[in-house]
């Protein structure tokens, strides 16, 4: 029988109450916003670049302000804000979200599944990419602004980046409650102040507002051969970040996210590419850093200290949607259990994931000190913004036409038209793999690889044990068929196969030749939807005498606990007192199998090594550790 949860037990993020639009609309600047909020530190410098073979021109510099206003209106505000927010997973956005959706949307069509599958953990695994430039690129670009100052002190760009760097990792752990609330406020001065030097300078060479004029675009990315094509690998510079607008749906919603978009954040960055574009023609030899080159002189060190807050600001977002993105890929089985701190009592969201933390602090650091520069940087960025993107507009199409079931030929058309846009941006960054681009490549690979070893190795495992344990009921009934000695209090086994006799019964059995009073055989499952309802939470059913047969179920943003599961169980007969209960779990040795041979064996070694330094099991459940009891088993892959 189903079973709603017990009163009180459902999710913090279910039950607060959500604060205000504008209040949210507030916070989303900082969180949302801050990653393509601090693009203009780069973007515009690359994309003007005079390396690229293009003439700083008067025509050209309208042509690249209006092919910057432009992808920010076609990929962000069209594709992202206007359409894809629509794209919710029970109000969750993300990749992951939007993955578990489109699969879901096919369920009937397992080999349409399996390749949709493929594709989101190769867009999750991309986005790793990004959470290792975008702190490295934000925060280093920032304290480049040190050079325009006083050029001697440039050589110090990568130390001082380095140390802010370390810093803010080194703080994760103790969480960004404390900080969080000046998020919001710190970049609504930083948009007002970019906003206000942009239009200053739009003021002294309002030629530049010609830029609105999209066949300027189409001119400048078309008028000057192959570079016209090599550049538009700097002007998506101007829209990473787009993807947080849906990573962090959940958190503002849609509403929210929208307002803060067209209410502030638009403005204030078309204002300030703008106004670089006007400085440039009335000043070409700001194109060392048109940026800071905007701001008066006795305003550059203080927008110096404000854009290395934003850019702390927006690599702390993109570090922490690193460990959402960790978290949702653990419960729905791409990735081993890892140590998950919780780090607010009343926030569910933010948690803090060490070992994620570390390795990507080895990541960003290296990728500082290895390109040394923001601009040797802008030439990885792209390829991995733009392969996410490309993924998220081939999922959202599935959605659209299955799930919302919209006709064949409007979703084609659409999605045709969004592929093209996000194809040639894609293209135009690939060539720059060789300067850098591979380095997110390669970050991805390794993620993927580890992934899909993962999810292929519980799958191959999960046989394994299904096909070598007896089934379940007719294991218990010709066991309470015998005399069985019976011992007081409950005993709760957890496996992972419901209808198979879990191996820590057997080898219970074989070493105390004991039955408790009462068993339960409990297996969580995590469903492709960011939350489950309470009343779908259990599902409880008698299987023999004083045996239940426990099926819970939990959204993969949803924390399990093993302890409500039981107490939800009373309805149907299974009333176990929590301090008579002891938890059997199995722990299997993985044991590569002899008849492997070549990348075959070497991926059952990893699974091997990941399975034996996985996280507890009772942790990851919420189970009393001093009420666990594990057996070991043995099995060959």
């Amino acid at each position: 029988m189903d079973i709603a949860a017990p009163a009180g037990r459902t999710s913090p993020a279910k039950v607060v109450p959500r604060p205000a639009t504008p209040t949210l609309a507030l916070l989303a600047l900082g969180v949302v916003y801050g990653d393509i909020g601090t693009s203009p530190l780069y973007a515009a410098k690359e994309t003007f670049d005079p390396a690229h073979g293009i003439p700083l021109t008067v025509d050209n510099v309208i042509g690249g302000a209006s092919a910057i206003f432009w992808a920010l209106a076609i990929i962000v505000s069209l594709k992202y804000v206007t359409l894809v927010l629509r794209a919710d997973n029970r109000g969750e956005g993300g990749i992951m979200a939007l993955l578990a959706l489109a699969a879901s949307s096919v369920r009937e069509r397992p080999r349409l599944r399996n390749a949709l599958l493929v594709i989101g953990v190769f867009g999750a695994s991309l986005f790793y990419g990004d959470a290792v430039l975008t702190p490295a690129i934000s925060v280093l670009s920032a304290v480049e602004g040190i050079a325009v100052g006083e050029p001697s002190l440039a050589p110090y760009a990568v130390p001082v980046s380095v140390a802010i760097l370390l810093a803010l990792f080194a703080i994760q752990r103790l969480g960004t409650g404390a900080v969080g609330a000046l998020f919001g406020p710190v970049c609504a001065l930083w948009f007002v102040a970019i906003g206000i030097s942009g239009a200053w300078h739009i003021a002294r060479a309002p030629a530049i507002l010609a830029a609105v004029n999209p066949l300027h675009a189409v001119g400048f990315v078309t008028g000057h051969g192959a570079a016209s094509f090599f550049v538009l690998g700097s002007v998506l510079l101007a829209v990473t970040g787009a993807e947080a607008l849906y990573a962090d749906m959940g958190h503002f919603g849609a509403r929210a996210i929208r307002l803060a978009w067209f209410g502030v954040a638009a403005p204030a960055l078309v204002l300030n590419y703008f106004g670089q574009g006007a400085l440039l023609i009335t000043n070409p030899a700001a194109i060392d850093n048109p940026f800071y080159r905007t701001f008066p002189e006795a305003l550059l060190y203080p927008m110096i200290v404000l854009a290395t807050m934003a850019t702390v600001i927006a690599s702390q977002a993109t570090i922490s949607g690193a460990y959402s993105m960790t978290r949702q890929a653990m419960q729905l089985g791409y990735l081993p259990r890892l140590a998950i701190r919780h780090t607010s009592a009343s926030v569910f969201g933010q948690i803090y994931v060490p070992a994620i933390n570390w390795l990507l602090l080895l990541a960003v650091v290296a990728a500082v000190a290895g390109f040394g520069s923001s601009s040797r940087l802008a030439s990885a960025y792209g390829v991995a913004v733009m392969g996410t993107m490309l993924v998220t507009t081939c999922l959202t199409f599935f959605v659209v036409h299955f799930d919302w079931r919209y006709p064949l030929a409007v979703t084609t058309m659409a999605t045709a038209f969004f592929l093209a846009i996000d194809g040639v941006f894609f293209a135009a960054a690939a060539h720059k793999v060789a300067d850098g681009g591979w380095f997110p490549l390669a970050i991805a690979a390794v993620v993927f690889f580890v992934m899909t070893t993962w999810r292929r190795g519980r799958e191959r495992l999960r046989d394994r044990l299904r096909v070598g344990s007896p089934p379940l009921v007719g294991f218990l009934e010709a066991l309470l068929r015998e005399p069985l000695t019976r011992v007081e209090g409950a005993a709760v086994f957890l496996t992972s196969t419901p209808n198979a006799t879990p191996n820590a019964l057997l080898h219970s059995l074989k070493h105390y030749k004991v039955l408790h009073e009462q068993n339960a055989f409990l297996t969580i499952e995590f469903a492709e939807v960011p939350w489950v309802d309470g009343t779908e939470r259990v599902n409880c059913e008698p299987v023999a005498k004083d045996c239940w047969r426990i099926v819970a179920r939990y959204g993969f943003l949803e924390r399990p606990d093993v302890a409500e599961v039981l107490e939800a169980c009373a309805p149907c007969g299974l009333d176990i007192d929590p301090m008579n209960v002891t938890y059997f779990l199995s722990r299997e040795k993985i044991v590569p199998g002899t008849s492997d041979r070549g990348v075959g064996r070497w991926r059952n070694g990893l699974f091997a090594a990941m399975a034996r330094n996985a996280g507890s099991l009772s942790d990851y459940f919420s189970v009393p550790m001093n009420r666990v009891v594990e057996l070991g088993t043995r099995v060959e892959l």
